[in-house]
């Protein structure tokens, strides 16, 4: 058993409902966590080794909601190459998310996508210079121009 000090105690009650208080629990200071084991390892290092497979498991449900949700083909060429991209544009992603903030390094790849990428902006040319017109009051602006200005920011003299 491994027993975790509870961050919110406030909150105890597990009903589903709005008005629903839900079954009290029996000690509500600590969270009690049951862990089963078949490796002889301590339970700090098998807690270390379940974690590690905990986030690849978001990683392989963030790209089932993504890409590979929409493999092309019964062809094992096709859908090869679909991996492939698949896991170049995941990466991608998710190093813009790194470089935007630290709320979007944490995100799951949707987020990235609906936040930053796909831009609600226009552009306008004057004076032939391109000029990109972003939404007033966009709440995701700083993250935006702190992930242009990280890959096509000017150059920072020598």
């Amino acid at each position: 058993m491994r027993r975790v000090k509870r961050l919110n105690p406030k909150k105890t009650g597990t009903g589903s409902g709005a008005g629903d208080a839900g079954q009290q629990e029996l000690f509500s200071l600590y969270r009690y966590h049951a862990v089963f084991a078949d490796r002889p390892l301590i339970l700090v290092q098998a807690e270390k080794t379940h974690r590690g497979h905990a986030i690849i498991e978001q990683v392989h449900a963030d790209l089932k909601q993504g890409p590979l949700a929409h493999l092309p083909s019964g062809s094992f060429q096709a859908n090869s190459a679909w991996l492939i991209l698949a896991a170049i544009a995941f990466n991608l992603t998710r190093a813009a998310g790194c470089l935007a903030s630290t709320f979007h390094a944490r995100a799951t790849s949707g987020t990235i996508r609906a936040q930053l990428i796909n831009v609600p902006a226009r552009l306008a040319r004057s004076a032939r210079k391109l000029r990109l017109h972003l939404p007033t009051g966009w709440p995701w602006e700083p993250a935006w121009t702190q992930l242009f200005d990280a890959t096509l920011g000017p150059p920072t003299p020598a």
